[in-house]
């Protein structure tokens, strides 16, 4: 698999578990896949395709700031819209 396919994979367990929900008072997982480069521009990690500012925030983020990351870093993985429930 390559991290795309992992990172979908990751938000769609989450989503189907309610972690992505705006009312969910547990925060999703971690997007990190264990790929930890930056991409030649430096703007994101090739792996989770969070910025250093994202990685950085993450420890300390509450559930909606987390769901705010994931939503970032899905859409410059080219996903958007995989966390969406119906």
């Amino acid at each position: 698999m390559n991290a795309i396919e992992l990172i979908a994979e990751k938000a769609m367990e989450s989503a189907a578990s309610g972690l992505f929900d705006a009312d969910c008072s547990a925060p999703p997982p971690s997007p990190c896949i264990g790929v930890c480069r930056m991409d030649a521009g430096g703007g994101y990690c090739e792996g989770c395709f969070r910025t250093l500012d994202d990685i950085r925030d993450w420890s300390a983020a509450g559930p909606a700031q987390r769901r705010a990351i994931w939503a970032a870093l899905l859409h410059r993985a080219g996903l958007d819209g995989i966390a969406a429930r119906p």
